[in-house]
């Protein structure tokens, strides 16, 4: 970053880190220690969608890849579009093979990135739920590098649930890199699994 940069109120942005989504096996634990939110087994990759052959190329291998998985149980991973226009590629697992399910979410991630698609990539999320039927996403910001907790209020149309949400941030503080301008804690309405 130069002096005119500076200047001119110019940032660098952050570089995707990947791996930080292996941290979600961790925090998962402390979730469910400190308020009963266990996972629900769905995660999806967020992109936006994109025409060509070479897009759909990545795809089917990335799905080839995802549904050799000797180990999956349950449907395959599926390929879905939300009300916004979005594509969710969505993973099933278990929830008690959240692991495996990280492993999925990253390598959806890393394919569209080595395959010249990272800038069509927004969010990665894996979908929790307490005893009461609240849901949560932990939602990772691909271009930011951080994640943020989602909690979208059952039955009462597009409205979450803030205190919920900030009730995780503290909660997971030390689990996650969470995002900390709440203005980028964009809700996800109709991401699969919520």
């Amino acid at each position: 970053m130069g002096l005119l940069d500076i200047l001119l109120g110019r940032t660098k942005p952050v570089a995707p880190d990947l791996d930080q989504l292996f941290a979600l096996p961790s925090a998962a634990i402390t979730l469910q220690a400190a308020a009963g939110f266990t996972p629900t087994g769905v995660g999806a990759v967020c992109f936006a969608t994109v025409e060509g052959a070479a897009f759909e190329q990545t795809h089917r291998e990335v799905q080839a890849l995802l549904d050799a998985d000797a180990e999956r149980t349950g449907p395959p991973v599926e390929l879905c579009q939300d009300g916004y226009g979005y594509s969710w590629l969505v993973s099933r697992r278990t929830p008690e093979q959240l692991p495996q399910l990280v492993n999925d979410l990253h390598a959806v991630n890393s394919s569209m990135e080595v395959n010249g698609f990272g800038p069509q990539l927004l969010c990665s999320l894996a979908a929790f739920e307490d005893e009461r039927g609240r849901h949560l996403g932990l939602v990772y910001l691909y271009k930011r590098g951080t994640f943020y907790p989602f909690a979208p209020l059952s039955g009462t149309g597009e409205r979450r649930d803030n205190p919920l949400e900030l009730q995780v941030q503290s909660m997971l503080a030390n689990d996650l890199r969470i995002e900390q301008d709440l203005g980028r804690w964009f809700p996800v309405w109709g991401a699969p699994g919520l």
